[in-house]
């Protein structure tokens, strides 16, 4: 299979990794589907923009207390956290048949809250369990395949619920999350994994624990600038994609319509880009593969703000391919070297500081794209990607580290 067929194969035949990225497939195909149908549902009801806006921050709003709940994941088992928060999604869901006119649509909210702080709780304790379950040598071709996974939902997933919920409405989507979170519950418990019970926090509290996950975060060499140059792309990624309505408007002279063939087409290069992850990181210290994928994403940012098709459908490509490699990168190091007692606090943390600054960019830009050009804006954003990439790629910061060693008593059984 050429440069990764090895690494990918050894994945794939892993009984806990299959059934893991099947449970990522199944929940990630509802969970996509239900993000886009509740900003239609409650606009079909309420008639808002404003309040169909804000169904996707209710979703992402739990993130930002990620470092608080990823706690909890180093407090338990993590396969049975898995297996009762997603059986606790199926049974919650459901309530949302009763959400038939405006007066009800607080309930969707309410569900929508749950439902993300669900996602950061279960980031958490995947990413640790992951740790423990998978070889360490296949964490970077797993975290790969995770991410060509996410993608490729993302890519089917709002356009099956967008058409379910026209057809049937918004409570068929419930139902058809409720299910997804039901198997994915199914797969998990398949798994085969030994794990020792969690003894006393360490850090005594959950503030203090949560606080424990961050000084983990900042006193590993290894992670620290993994993370930090993540949190930095994501923020230009925020100016990016709050940029690209500009972009059809007023360079392409498109409808809006248009930004969603440049979107599947981004989603499109992340799943080629998942794949080649885990080779290239058994082949490049983690630092210059990240970096690598910086630089792409940035010169890709700034190619968009020429007013060609395909010059701008190439961009999108490039920054699909581009922008999960820091990703990737920084969630194997994290997996890698953080040690399992207060690896669930320390991944939320990461996880917090790496995507948060993408919604904070997202406002701030919607306010930046008035008063600036996109072919001023765009070429800047581009210009602070490569800096960030040569900052990461540094001389003497890019000697690979060797995998740690498995916990006693976390191996695969079976």
């Amino acid at each position: 299979m050429g440069l990764g067929g090895g690494g990918l194969g050894s994945v794939l035949r892993d009984r806990n990794a299959g059934l893991y990225l099947a449970g990522v497939v199944v929940s990630g195909f509802g969970t996509s589907a239900m993000w886009l149908a509740a900003g239609i549902w409650t606009k079909s009801l309420t008639g808002s923009d404003s309040l169909a806006a804000l169904t996707v921050f209710a979703l992402w709003a739990p993130a930002l207390v990620g470092p608080l709940l990823g706690t909890v994941a180093d407090r338990v088992r993590r396969r049975p956290l898995l297996i009762g928060c997603n059986l606790a999604m199926a049974a919650l869901l459901p309530l949302l048949l009763a959400v038939d006119s405006a007066d009800r649509v607080w309930i969707l909210f309410c569900v929508l809250f749950v439902h993300g702080a669900s996602g950061v709780l279960q980031d958490a304790a995947e990413s640790a369990l992951v740790a423990t379950a998978i070889d360490p040598r296949l964490l970077g071709d797993f975290n790969g395949l995770r991410m060509t996974a996410n993608e490729g939902m993302k890519l089917l997933a709002p356009l099956a619920g967008a058409g379910l919920c026209a057809r049937f409405g918004g409570g068929a989507v419930a139902l058809l999350d409720a299910a997804t979170f039901a198997v994915a519950a199914g797969l998990f418990a398949a798994m085969r994994v030994r794990e020792e019970k969690p003894g006393q926090d360490p850090a005594g509290g959950r503030v203090r624990g949560m606080a424990e996950g961050i000084r983990a975060l900042r006193g590993s060499p290894t992670v620290r600038p993994l993370v930090l140059a993540a949190s930095a792309t994501m923020l230009l990624a925020g100016l990016n994609g709050a940029a690209v309505y500009a972009v059809v408007d007023r360079g392409l002279g498109h409808s809006p319509a248009y930004v969603g063939v440049l979107y599947a087409v981004q989603g499109a290069g992340s799943v080629l880009a998942g794949p080649a992850a885990g080779p290239l990181l058994r082949r490049l210290p983690e630092r210059v593969f990240a970096a690598a994928g910086i630089a792409l994403f940035a010169l890709a940012v700034a190619v968009r703000a020429l007013p060609y098709d395909a010059v701008v459908l190439a961009s999108a490509a490039g920054v699909g391919i581009g922008l999960p490699c820091v990703l990737i990168a920084a969630l194997t190091a994290v997996q890698r070297e953080i040690p399992a007692p207060v690896l669930g606090r320390t991944a939320a943390t990461a996880n917090t500081l790496m995507y948060v600054p993408n919604a904070l960019a997202l406002a701030l830009g919607a306010g930046l794209i008035a008063l600036v050009d996109p072919a001023v804006l765009l070429p800047v954003t581009g210009a602070a990607g490569l800096l960030t990439a040569l900052a990461l790629a540094a001389p003497g910061h890019t000697r690979k580290r060797l995998p740690r060693p498995r916990p006693p008593g976390s191996e695969p059984v079976g």
